[in-house]
């Protein structure tokens, strides 16, 4: 599966009720969107390297969606032609940086989109799922599950998600959106193997270093 280094990442935020009451948010009454930059893609199961501007680096595990075309001001009820291929990642957070700016009134994107904060792992076709809406996904850190969800939790489901965002920003061919974690994040540390699955696939196997 190829990805172009020039595509964009688009990124959901507090799209899952749960995990809003564990970081003590409320929910939105639109979709938050934040953006990666391409730098921020760490992709074939590389290593995560912990910077070093961060004490509390936080995991978040994420259904991700790849972008087949062309598009702009997408009607919710046309954008499931705009993908055909569903994935899993993980939206790196260094959650004092995030906590600190977010106290001071500062935009908080530096705690967000710093180098190689998007784990994007492999992507099945969504012909392989009955639902996109109803897909269970998991998180084992060390052989442990730390992290599940269900997409049937979102808040705002991805055609959704997609409609609104293609509002701002043109969709183009390789361009990826994270689409929200659930509950249940948390600090990682040097050491540390990360395995997510998609359903009963795994879709990504990488360590913290």
């Amino acid at each position: 599966m190829k990805i172009n280094d020039d595509m964009k990442i688009i990124a959901i935020g507090q799209n899952y009720k749960e995990h809003n009451k564990e970081l003590n948010s409320r929910n939105p009454q639109e979709p938050v969107i934040f953006m990666k930059p391409d730098s921020a893609i760490l992709r074939n199961n590389k290593p995560f390297y912990i910077p070093d501007f961060s004490e509390e680096l936080h995991y978040e595990t994420e259904v991700i969606i790849k972008i087949n075309r062309l598009g702009k001001n997408i009607a919710p009820k046309f954008a499931h032609r705009y993908y055909s291929e569903i994935g899993l990642g993980v939206d790196f957070t260094a959650r004092d940086l995030q906590r600190k700016l977010k106290e001071e009134g500062h935009p908080w994107e530096i705690s967000k989109a710093f180098d190689s904060s998007a784990v994007i792992g492999n992507f099945i076709s969504v012909s392989e799922i009955d639902d996109i809406q109803n897909i269970e996904f998991h998180l084992d850190i060390n052989g442990q599950t730390v992290q599940k969800g269900n997409t049937k939790d979102m808040i705002f489901p991805v055609n959704e998600l997609i409609s609104y965002a293609s509002r701002f920003f043109t969709l183009k061919i390789g361009d990826i959106m994270f689409t929200g974690t659930p509950a249940g994040v948390g600090k990682v540390k040097t050491g540390d193997r990360l395995e997510g699955y998609l359903s009963s696939n795994k879709m990504f196997d990488f360590k913290i270093k």
